[in-house]
């Protein structure tokens, strides 16, 4: 699939794509010069995926920077980028931060793109459902395949922006810039009810083949049960726990996908699109301007060729939580999760090493960036099972995934916290409460996703963001936040995490260019 996909996001990149995603009004071309055929549609479509590199590029910005696991690096920096991320990661920033405006706007724009194709094949969303009106010259099965892909792929956006910024503007028809200026916002029920429907007719339409059956030419591709996945967060977002059960129970007894033999397996740039991927947003090396960013983002500054060809930005800097937080003091039961996804260039600078391949030219590294995985499935059926209160069922899923990262069997014979082991059915050591269930999970997916983008939303969704923030800070004060430039006290520091503040900023460019309505700016800015 890298090869048939990652190809026509070459050509998308060299010709048609900037038609698609180009930031100028596409109501000024001729809607009816489009998708003609399947080829042409799927060309379109490719550019959809492409379009997902922009705000990814600055997503661990929106995420995991606002969380425990990362850091801006060099604390006492007066670049301006290095200053913006100091920003987001204290909770100090306002609506005219650049890194919020770019990831904004590289949303809407790929969200744009899809809009446009989905009207091309007569798919709109009115009053709460999808209206189809078949026009497109492909067959019933091209049709479904272009129509389930891109549904994803807007739900996807529309997913990350509606937890990152609250009430959006929902848009599903290609703009007017006539008309696009008078409209307000959505609420989050109205975008939550678009995800839902878009997620549905998707899982509706791609069929439910099992990932051995899937040919190699559409590995990449979004599949059935990418869609159920993300539908199952979606309802694990909205306390639909239920609802989301039905979807993972559906993808674990019919899907094929698995857990990789090993934790590194899963990230290995020759295992690309393995069983454990249910998708990715995927990239290709070799000077296409297709390659990932994050080898060397992520890199340690001053590495030179040591890491990375050309060297690091010193960027999602791990904190020091993070690089402690594996058990990796015992000689074989330790948690092999360590190596996978940390590193430590010298003791003052350690990186994330997950995104980190060999490459010839700066930002073109060939690592796909995953976003639905199996063991996400496991957890997610594990926090859906027992967050009311576990049963075994629901403490064997977090043991299946911590024994595939080294874990062993606790038989008493030494301290449960110096080693790595599976949580014991009986004992001091027992997951035997609701509240300790909550903290177990919420350990194991940090462990497990650290540096996918996932714990920010994490610790929202278990309602456990702002404690472990405050908590956060208090441990990185010493050795960070008090060499920050200007200085903040550690309570000033703690005092700025607050629910408002949970949710970024609506830019203020958007507030302020719109002069037919006067938009409200998200509470706290």
């Amino acid at each position: 699939m890298k090869r048939i996909l990652l190809y026509s996001m070459l050509v998308v990149a060299l010709s048609s794509c900037e038609r698609i995603i180009d930031i100028d009004p596409i109501s000024n071309v001729g809607v009816g010069a489009f998708y003609r055929d399947y080829k042409e549609a799927n060309t379109a479509l490719t550019g959809c995926y492409n379009g997902m590199h922009a705000p990814l590029y600055n997503e661990w910005m929106m995420t995991e920077l606002r969380s425990d696991l990362s850091l801006q690096g060099v604390a006492n920096s007066s670049a301006a980028p290095r200053i913006e991320q100091n920003e987001l990661d204290m909770f100090t920033l306002n609506a005219d931060h650049l890194q919020v405006y770019d990831y904004w706007i590289n949303t809407y724009r790929n969200i744009r793109a899809v809009n446009y194709l989905l009207n091309n094949m007569g798919v709109q969303y009115i009053d709460g459902d999808h209206q189809i009106q078949r026009n497109a010259n492909m067959t019933e099965t091209e049709w479904q395949h272009i129509v389930g892909e891109a549904l994803f792929i807007r739900a996807y956006h529309y997913f990350n922006m509606v937890r990152l910024f609250g009430n959006i503007f929902m848009v599903t028809e290609p703009v007017n810039p006539n008309t696009s200026k008078s409209k307000n916002y959505d609420t989050k029920e109205d975008v939550y009810n678009l995800i839902i429907a878009d997620l549905q007719r998707s899982i509706e339409v791609l069929p439910a083949i099992q990932y051995q059956n899937i040919p190699s030419d559409d590995l990449g591709r979004v599949t059935h049960w990418a869609s159920r996945a993300m539908l199952a967060k979606v309802f694990l977002t909205l306390d639909r726990k239920n609802d989301a059960l039905s979807e993972l129970n559906e993808i674990i007894s019919k899907s094929g996908h698995e857990l990789a033999t090993s934790y590194s397996d899963v990230f290995s740039i020759g295992n690309e699109m393995n069983a454990e991927i249910l998708f990715a947003v995927r990239y290709k090396a070799g000077g296409f301007g297709l390659g990932s960013p994050f080898a060397n983002l992520f890199a340690p500054t001053g590495s030179g060729s040591a890491v990375v060809n050309n060297d690091g930005d010193g960027l999602n800097f791990p904190t020091y939580e993070a690089m402690s937080m594996y058990y990796t003091s015992h000689a074989t039961n330790k948690d092999t999760r360590y190596a996978a996804n940390l590193a430590i260039y010298s003791p003052t600078k350690p990186y994330v090493k997950k995104y980190v391949s060999p490459i010839m030219t700066r930002y073109d590294a060939e690592n796909d960036f995953p976003v639905l995985r199996y063991a996400d499935i496991l957890l997610m059926k594990a926090e859906a099972l027992g967050y009311d209160g576990p049963n075994g069922e629901s403490v064997q899923l977090i043991n299946t995934v911590r024994e595939r990262a080294g874990a062993v069997e606790y038989d008493g014979s030494s301290a449960f916290s110096a080693q790595f082991f599976t949580y014991p059915t009986t004992g001091t050591n027992s997951i035997d409460s609701e509240s300790r269930f909550i903290d177990a999970l919420l350990n194991e997916r940090k462990l497990e996703l650290a540096f996918e983008n996932q714990r920010f939303f994490d610790l929202v969704r278990f309602g456990k963001a702002i404690e472990t923030l405050k908590q956060h800070f208090e441990n990185e004060y010493p050795e960070h936040y008090s060499r920050i430039v200007p200085a903040i006290s550690l309570e000033d520091l703690k005092a700025k995490v607050t629910e408002q503040r949970l949710l970024l900023p609506i830019p203020l460019r958007e507030i302020t260019t719109n002069n037919e309505l006067e938009l409200e700016q998200n509470p706290g800015y």
